[in-house]
C-alpha cells in the first residue's frame, strides 16, 4: 500500500502509516484515511489552495504515554509556536482507524518539509504527516524517511474524532 523511501524507520511506523486524521475547519472536519498510491478521493482542504497540509502533534513525546495535562501543556506550546511563525492552521486529531487512540494535533499550511519535521522533532515525535493534492505521506523526524500512499478523504460534521461518529 504504501512506498517506502528509506530502510530505517521508526519503532511504531507501521501505526503512523496506518493512521487516519480529522482536521476540523470552521464549517466541517475533513477525515483523512490512506490508501494505495495514486489514488486521491475526496475534497483536499480549499482553505490550504493547494499547497501541502502538515500535521503535527506534541503528544505522547518519543513514543512515551504522557499524562493528560502533560500533553494538553505540550499542545498549547505546539499552538503557541504555530501562531507565533503567521502559520495558517486548524485543529486536527489523528489516531487508529477504530477511534481507540487519538492524539490532538494541528494541521498547518505554510511549512516545508523539512520544518515541519523539525517541528515535530522539537516536541518529540517521530513522524508528521503531509497531505497534497496527489498524496498522503508521513515523514519521519530524525531523518529522510518517508512512506507515500494514496489518501481518501470525506467531509463530516464535528466529529468525535478519529473513527468516530
Amino acid at each position: 500500500m504504501h512506498a517506502i523511501d528509506a530502510s530505517v524507520t521508526p519503532l511504531n511506523w507501521d501505526l503512523y502509516r496506518a493512521a487516519v486524521v480529522d482536521i476540523r475547519f470552521q464549517d466541517r472536519t475533513v477525515h483523512v484515511e490512506p490508501r494505495s498510491p495514486g489514488t486521491a478521493e475526496g475534497p483536499f482542504p480549499e482553505p490550504a489552495e493547494g499547497a501541502t497540509v502538515h500535521v503535527i502533534t506534541s503528544w505522547n513525546p518519543r513514543g512515551r504515554t504522557a499524562s493528560p495535562d502533560a500533553n494538553a501543556r505540550a499542545h498549547r506550546l505546539l499552538l503557541v509556536e504555530v501562531r507565533h511563525r503567521g502559520l495558517t492552521s486548524w485543529l486536527a486529531e489523528g489516531g487508529d482507524v477504530r477511534g481507540t487512540h487519538h492524539e490532538e494535533s494541528v494541521a498547518v499550511v505554510g511549512l516545508g518539509d523539512k520544518a515541519a519535521r523539525e517541528l515535530g522533532r522539537r516536541f518529540g515525535q517521530d513522524a508528521v504527516f503531509a497531505w497534497t493534492p496527489d498524496a498522503w505521506r508521513v515523514l519521519a523526524c530524525d531523518d529522510d524517511a518517508a512512506s507515500v500512499s494514496g489518501w481518501v478523504a470525506s467531509e463530516r460534521g464535528r466529529s468525535t474524532g478519529p473513527g468516530g461518529h
